[in-house]
């Protein structure tokens, strides 16, 4: 299987998900904090950038 085949599958299934009501912001939904989600994110992107640029350097 190829990404782009993989990423026809993710969007097929994401838009049939939407149309048929699943998803939305409802009150009582279990969906992540957007802005837990976005911190978390940066948070590890900075720690990977941080890892990386120490083992790095020329010695």
């Amino acid at each position: 299987m190829s990404a782009l085949t993989a990423a026809h599958d993710l969007a097929v299934t994401l838009a049939s998900a939407s149309e048929s009501g699943g998803g939305g912001g409802h009150e009582g939904d279990s969906s992540p904090n957007a802005y837990f989600v976005g911190g978390s994110t940066l948070f590890i992107l900075l720690l990977l950038l941080f890892i990386t640029t120490r083992f790095n350097r020329d010695r």
